[in-house]
């Protein structure tokens, strides 16, 4: 295998439903290999995830039918594989939503999570959102029916806020997003994500998210 191959990570994609083509194809942009994920078995041999936005209530069912949530479980919490997720993906990796919301989860993220947080399909929008994990300059964001996170655990480093809520978190292993990063042009989240599985893969950097405390947020 040639030296560019070996640099490019397999991320798979969780293809239940949702966004995951623009996923996808943001991966490829900034040098990995995208795999739809829709059984248990494609997830063999990745190196890292993507569970994209969509209809949270609606992906986990699907996959908790098939049997894949079980298996999505075992290799994000069970085995730390690096993990995506976006809006949808970002409600199914908290260890719980707000207000005893039916919603089945992958969990592992010490994350409490409000669905449609910020409203409806009518009161989506757009934002300029300060994130510097992805560098100095402003990264729009797109919020359609966006969750936000309520409550966050010591383990859990916040990223960005928008009006005095937490959209964007880190630990370990998990990186999540109430916003929409693939719907537009700009690839800074998911090059952030893919050379993070990359240097995890190969060796060359930390294998642990660095850790630099957490925030707890209050809802307002």
């Amino acid at each position: 295998m040639s030296p560019a191959a070996l640099s490019r990570p397999r991320v798979g994609v969780l293809a239940v439903q949702g966004a995951f083509a623009e996923h996808a194809v943001a991966l490829a942009d900034v040098g990995a290999a995208p795999a739809e994920v829709r059984t248990a078995r494609d997830l063999d041999g990745l190196d890292g995830l993507v569970i994209p936005g969509g209809e949270s209530t609606t992906l986990g069912l699907v996959a908790g039918r098939s049997g894949l949530l079980g298996a999505l479980r075992e290799a994000t919490v069970d085995r730390g594989l690096p993990v995506l997720g976006t809006c949808a993906g970002m409600i199914v990796l908290a260890r719980a939503t707000a207000c005893g919301e039916h919603q089945p989860l992958i969990g592992g993220m010490d994350i409490v999570v409000r669905r449609n947080a910020f409203g409806r399909q009518v009161a989506s929008f757009e934002a300029d959102l300060d994130l510097p994990l992805a560098g100095p300059d402003p990264l729009r964001a797109v919020f359609i029916r966006a969750p936000w996170i309520e409550t966050a655990g010591p383990d859990v480093e916040v990223l960005a806020t928008w009006d005095g809520h937490a959209v964007a978190a880190r630990d370990r292993t998990r990186l999540v997003m109430a916003f929409h990063p693939e719907l537009t042009r700009d690839r800074r989240v998911h090059q952030v994500f893919v050379d993070g599985v990359r240097d995890r893969r190969e060796g060359t950097g930390p294998a642990e998210v660095t850790r630099s405390g957490g925030a707890r947020v209050r809802a307002q």
